[in-house]
């Protein structure tokens, strides 16, 4: 069920109906109860904050050079390459339009911080000078994804500059 109803939500999102998407219309495209939806996410956010999670963190390995300045220029690309392609911007604008309010956890943003911190502590173990992970998800990843939701350009350049704007704050 979870594979139909994420298709789903992706032609739908693909097709321009993010803003009126709701669960019946998931659900009939998906060819699943509505009620299996609601049971299993609740609301139409929690389905898009679901659905974009996983559009947008699936199948990244960490990079691994040797270097802290070289994983994160090379994660930085990475990722600004994926959040920059159509489908993953629409995913972003989706889950920032469904929601209405702040919210404690948004669990994109903690992936995230979980691949910072993972490669921070391998070069820290290596003896290397680190930012913290708070620097860099504030001015790699806060930066990336704010580019992707409000359509500004996003590049290799770009990602490669925020990173060593990140490296440079150690020095």
């Amino acid at each position: 069920m979870q594979s139909a109803v994420f298709t789903a939500v992706g032609q739908l999102v693909g097709s321009g109906e993010r803003e009126t998407m709701t669960i019946p219309q998931v659900a009939e495209l998906a060819g699943v109860n509505p009620t299996s939806i609601y049971r299993r996410w609740g609301t139409i956010g929690d389905l898009l904050e679901e659905v974009a999670v996983a559009a947008l963190t699936q199948g990244e390995e960490l990079p691994d050079h040797g270097t802290l300045a070289d994983d994160l220029g090379d994660w930085s690309r990475i990722i600004a390459a994926d959040i920059g392609r159509p489908k993953r911007r629409a995913y972003l604008r989706a889950m920032a339009s469904a929601r209405d309010g702040i919210v404690e956890v948004c669990p994109c943003w903690e992936i995230r911080r979980q691949q910072a911190t993972e490669m921070i502590e391998r070069a820290g173990a290596r003896g290397e000078s680190t930012p913290s992970v708070r620097q860099v998800l504030n001015h790699i990843i806060a930066p990336l994804y704010h580019h992707a939701v409000f359509a500004l350009p996003i590049d290799d350049e770009y990602a490669t500059d925020l990173a060593a704007d990140v490296m440079a704050m150690v020095r």
